[in-house]
């Protein structure tokens, strides 16, 4: 019976350690997406407003679309988006 009890918890401590693991990953993951999403804002805002102050409006917006391209490609997605709005302007 004793040894049941012990093998039983070293299997539940491992598992505790995996799922801990996984989640740490997960989290890892998701505040990676999210600091790149909030510094893409930041640089759409940004280069907006300094090409407004040279006078040309590409017209690039704050929205769910830019915001995940950015957070889910970082730079490149970026340029991407803007990229895009040259050739729209074409």
């Amino acid at each position: 019976m004793g040894n049941q009890i012990g093998i039983v918890s070293i299997v539940a401590v491992c598992v505790i350690v995996l799922l801990v693991g996984a989640m740490r990953k997960r989290l890892e993951w998701l505040l990676n997406l999210l600091m790149r999403s909030i510094l893409g804002i930041v640089a759409i805002y940004f280069i907006n407003n300094t090409l407004a102050a040279q006078g040309i409006s590409l017209g690039i917006g704050i929205n769910a679309v830019t915001v995940l391209t950015c957070g889910i490609l970082g730079i490149p997605g970026l340029m991407v988006v803007y990229a895009l709005g040259i050739y729209r302007l074409l």
